[in-house]
């Protein structure tokens, strides 16, 4: 679809593009907050946790665009089209987007049709859900006795112009993280056993990351399949898959119910004010 313009008008606003991080709401950037209290229109992704929601003023006009596996709410072309649109009648427009609108998030798409409209926007970065997710769990994603490097991949596999690189991926002196790979764990197991990647190598998959929701289901990559499936895993989930994963348990400091005990302290003491 092309996106439509108004020739003759100049866009009123302006947008941002802001990363929200992986949950926790004390992870937003300072920059990040400060953009988010002053919008007037927010377009929010299904990623995005409500703590961090709850920060958008009352005033502000909210727009779910989110997607997720199966569940899309938005097209693309419409997020683009609402986006060009919002810009010409609002003063700040915020795009906000879960972890890092860089990585996975479809930020430079979104931008390419801000660019061919001129219209003015700015980035703000979030902390992704790999490193978030990796700083919770306890698993460091390199580590000079486990991994020399890492990559970030999508668990997609479903575009047949562009194959995944099993090969490439199945180093075992590099951690593996995996965007959206819940439906397709089989594919992934299948694909790095058949190249070469050990089936004991450790794996995780990391649910609702940072947040009190947070669980860990913790295995070998002949496992995945079956950590994928357990009825207890939440969306948004992370895959992580190397030796790193050994330091789980050893390294592992987060207490999701701490948090909870932590928020329900704060909403009191605010309540009370």
């Amino acid at each position: 679809m092309e996106v439509v313009s108004m020739p003759g008008q100049v866009a009123k606003g302006k947008v941002w593009l802001v990363g929200a991080g992986p949950g926790d709401v004390e992870l937003l950037t300072m920059k990040a907050y400060r953009v988010l209290k002053s919008a007037d229109a927010v377009l929010y992704d299904a990623l995005v946790s409500q703590e961090i929601l709850d920060l958008i003023p009352s005033s502000a006009e909210k727009i779910a665009v989110g997607k997720r596996a199966g569940k899309h709410s938005a097209p693309q072309d419409d997020i683009n089209q609402l986006l060009v649109t919002k810009a010409y009648t609002r003063k700040n427009v915020v795009r906000l987007k879960g972890g890092d609108p860089f990585i996975f998030g479809r930020g430079g798409e979104e931008l390419q049709t801000l660019v061919a409209s001129d219209i003015a926007f700015e980035v703000v970065p979030g902390i992704t859900a790999a490193s978030g997710t990796s700083a919770y769990a306890g698993i460091p994603l390199t580590h000079r006795d486990y991994a020399q490097g890492v990559s970030f991949i999508t668990g997609h596999c479903q575009l047949a112009s562009r194959p995944m690189d099993w090969q490439g991926y199945a180093n075992p002196n590099n951690t593996l993280v995996v965007y959206m790979g819940i439906l397709n764990a089989n594919i992934i197991r299948d694909g790095l056993i058949n190249a070469g990647r050990s089936p004991d190598t450790p794996v995780a998959i990391v649910s609702k990351a940072t947040t009190a929701s947070q669980q860990r289901f913790i295995g070998n990559l002949s496992d995945l399949a079956q950590l994928a499936a357990d009825p207890a895993l939440q969306m948004p989930a992370l895959m992580i898959i190397g030796e790193v994963v050994q330091l789980a348990d050893t390294l592992n400091w987060f207490e999701p119910s701490a948090l909870t005990q932590q928020q329900t302290h704060t909403n009191v003491k605010t309540s009370s004010n």
